[in-house]
């Protein structure tokens, strides 16, 4: 499991949510380290999350393996923030939450649909998948079977291996 580089809307404190997302120059240099980093790894399948800033990872990462052809899902994608989605972090630090965003229960639910269709669909595969911060954090809350403020946030660009 990795997160995705950095992105533009990351350095400025933007909150990202389900917006496609765009590498910036430290997230392009963080997906080819972490690149580097797994080249020894044998890797049978790459996913990512359908948002650009995932795809773009998964894609430089993929080809150190000579890989071309990535699988994206939905199931991957951010937390949906609603009408947070867009603002200044800073901002929206004390605003009360409005009711659009996505419930921690429907993410974890999300969370364990994806590890489902891994299991079902690359059954004993060794599956590299790029997502987000919050819903990397979700699916190892699902995984560990632990809330999800015990499970520590991912870095841009950082491995996590889940033995599934």
């Amino acid at each position: 499991m990795v997160r995705h580089g950095e992105t533009v809307d990351n350095a400025a404190q933007i909150l990202q949510g389900q917006m496609q997302g765009e590498l910036n120059e430290t997230g392009i240099k963080q997906a080819y380290e972490t690149s580097r980093k797994l080249a020894n790894e044998h890797i049978d399948v790459f996913v990512s999350s359908d948002l650009k800033r995932s795809i773009d990872t998964c894609k430089i990462i993929a080809q150190t393996h000579g890989v071309t052809k990535i699988e994206t899902t939905p199931l991957l994608r951010e937390r949906d923030w609603g009408s947070f989605t867009g603002k200044f972090i800073p901002d929206i630090q004390d605003v009360e939450w409005p009711n659009d965003i996505e419930t921690l229960e429907r993410m974890i639910a999300r969370a364990r649909n994806f590890i489902t269709w891994l299991k079902i669909t690359w059954p004993d595969k060794t599956i590299l998948a790029v997502g987000h911060g919050i819903i990397n954090k979700a699916i190892q809350a699902a995984y560990y079977n632990k809330p999800m403020n015990q499970i520590h946030k991912m870095d841009n660009a950082e491995v996590r291996v889940l033995i599934l």
